[in-house]
């Protein structure tokens, strides 16, 4: 098979949705510590639940071909959010990274689209 940018593209879109598909899930059941995180932010409840439903419109936006640009600028938006919110926390390095990783990703994935 050869490979070529629309392939890889699309491959990295597929891999971005699956993760957005997660994070959404984890922000809409407030495992872990990610209500403490929320409230300890300063955001109100109601909040994580809009990010969770952002996230997964994202990944749905990424599966279709025809509306993948519209699920690259949700998430870069998304990332440009988080982002934001753990640099002006001052969250540690570990917290950090995923949203990184993330950004990254979604980057990649808009160059790749060209």
């Amino acid at each position: 098979m050869a490979w070529n940018s629309a392939s890889l593209e699309s491959i990295l879109a597929m891999i971005v949705a699956v993760l957005f598909v997660v994070a959404g899930a984890i922000n809409l059941s407030g495992r872990g510590a990610v209500k403490s995180d929320f409230a300890r932010w300063g955001y109100p409840a109601w909040f994580r639940w809009l990010c969770g439903a952002l996230e997964l419109l994202g990944a749905a936006l990424l599966f279709g071909q025809q509306t993948r640009v519209l699920g690259l600028v949700l998430a870069s938006a998304i990332m440009i959010g988080a982002l934001f919110t753990l640099l002006r926390n001052r969250e540690p390095f570990a917290h950090l990274a995923p949203a990184l990783v993330f950004s990254a990703l979604v980057a990649a994935t808009v160059a790749l689209r060209g």
